[in-house]
């Protein structure tokens, strides 16, 4: 429910009662020189880069005894996208292009979250076309799936298993001619729009769907059988990087590091959109609160996407052709896109209307494309379950054509947030094994 956009500065009041925390933010350079100070055998190491999202843009220092790690922490912001900000300075429907990058693992989730907020601000999310809330569960689904599978296979390259990766990435590739043949493009897609979807199937796209599904399930076969019964891959996971119900509710920490706790909280069952609630699927837990049964809960829940993906794929067939963007001309967004010659474009019919029979058609056009429509003044928090965890955002409207402000609860933020908890009295190599388990995308994080 949306509520008046704030006009003044909030009034804090201290409250003599509330507890006091400390904060200690001193570099670590600082630590190093208040250790030789003392005479202390302390030795502080910079870690890494060994995963694919640390290369440059996330630093990790470790306080080492020997073998053992006695303190880490994870230093931020080296990224600096700057896309919320950004945001500020568009039309709200050019903003699911920026929002889109932030975890490009993952990107229409951002995009999927970001419109549910519009809508809820504009009133219209009863009115979004069936058609198109089952396109949008479609691609959530198809986007879990590759999400897990990069987290599972850069993981098990990390350590050594290169298998594990190409295999992963294979899988992934089928989710990804699907996703093209649909959006156009294989990520970063800015096809979920305020509103519904920017186009509809391709004519063959049920099959495609259809004819995916076997080969994804293939490669999480196989992935199992390379990874289940594997002593090694057993060996370095199991009891390493343990995070307990507490210190994840303490933490805010969500998606499969949670419910590896044993808590099933998923959004599409505690709280659902898009329709989630009439789908038939199940939430993978455990009780053993560790990587390897994260990796696990993992690959259980791509099969349960499968499942979600074969029931919107009967859906689409049943429902054949219609609309997939709401009705309200002064908000859907006006191209009608279709593949042609040029590989994808405005449809020739559309262009013909616009350039040469309705000279009122082409003025709509242009003043949706440039200038946007108004959303009315207010504010709004919506939130779904992304693959990582509990993806949110809060929207706050003046009344304009432009965000006045877009904030993004990543979970990869608030996940990262347990690495020292993981990884304090364990050996410097489970840090890798800890880094891979929380699979973060520094692109959410530093977004």
């Amino acid at each position: 429910m949306s509520t008046q956009a704030p006009h003044a500065p909030h009034a804090f009041v201290e409250d003599p009662d509330a507890p006091e925390y400390t904060v200690y933010g001193s570099d670590w350079s600082d630590v190093v020189d208040e250790a030789k100070r003392l005479g202390q055998q302390r030795i502080v190491v910079n870690m890494g880069p060994q995963h694919p999202s640390t290369h440059g843009v996330l630093r990790v220092m470790l306080e080492i005894e020997g073998e053992t790690v006695t303190e880490t922490r994870a230093g931020i912001g080296y990224l600096h996208t700057g896309i919320e900000k950004n945001m500020e300075y568009r039309t709200w429907t050019q903003g699911v292009t920026f929002c889109t990058r932030m975890d490009y693992v993952a990107s229409m989730s951002q995009e999927l979250v970001y419109c549910l907020g519009i809508e809820k601000l504009l009133g219209i999310t009863d009115d979004i076309p069936e058609r198109a809330s089952v396109l949008r569960v479609l691609m959530m689904e198809l986007t879990r799936i590759g999400s897990h599978l990069v987290a599972i296979g850069t993981g098990g390259n990390e350590l050594g298993a290169t298998t594990i990766m190409t295999t992963s990435f294979v899988g992934r590739e089928e989710t990804f001619r699907v996703i093209e043949a649909i959006t156009g493009l294989r990520t970063n897609n800015n096809y979920i729009r305020p509103g519904g979807v920017s186009q509809g199937l391709p004519e063959d796209g049920v099959e495609q769907i259809r004819a995916m599904i076997p080969k994804v399930r293939a490669k999480l076969d196989e992935l199992v059988a390379l990874q289940a019964k594997n002593p090694i891959l057993q060996g370095r996971l199991k009891g390493v990087a343990e995070l307990n119900l507490s210190a994840c509710m303490a933490l805010g920490i969500t998606g499969p590091i949670l419910r590896s706790t044993g808590l099933p909280y998923d959004l599409r069952k505690a709280e659902p959109y898009c329709g989630y609630e009439t789908y038939d699927f199940q939430v993978p837990t455990s009780t053993d609160q560790d990587a390897w049964s994260r990796l696990i809960l993992r690959m259980e829940e791509c099969y349960e996407s499968l499942k979600i993906v074969e029931q919107c794929a009967d859906r689409l067939e049943q429902l054949g052709d219609g609309p997939v963007m709401v009705a309200d001309k002064k908000i859907a967004w006006p191209s009608q896109l279709s593949l042609g010659t040029d590989g994808q474009g405005n449809s020739p019919d559309h262009i013909r209307h616009i350039m040469g029979e309705s000279m009122e058609a082409l003025i709509h056009h242009f003043k949706l494309v440039t200038e946007g429509f108004d959303v009315p003044a207010g504010q709004v928090y919506q939130a779904i379950e992304g693959p990582k965890g509990l993806l949110g955002v809060h929207l706050v409207s003046d009344g304009g054509t432009k965000p006045w402000r877009a904030h993004f609860r990543d979970p990869g933020f608030n996940n990262l947030q347990a690495l020292g908890i993981m990884c304090e009295g364990g050996q410097v190599a489970d840090v890798v094994v800890a880094i891979a388990s929380i699979d973060m995308v520094l692109g959410g994080v530093d977004r």
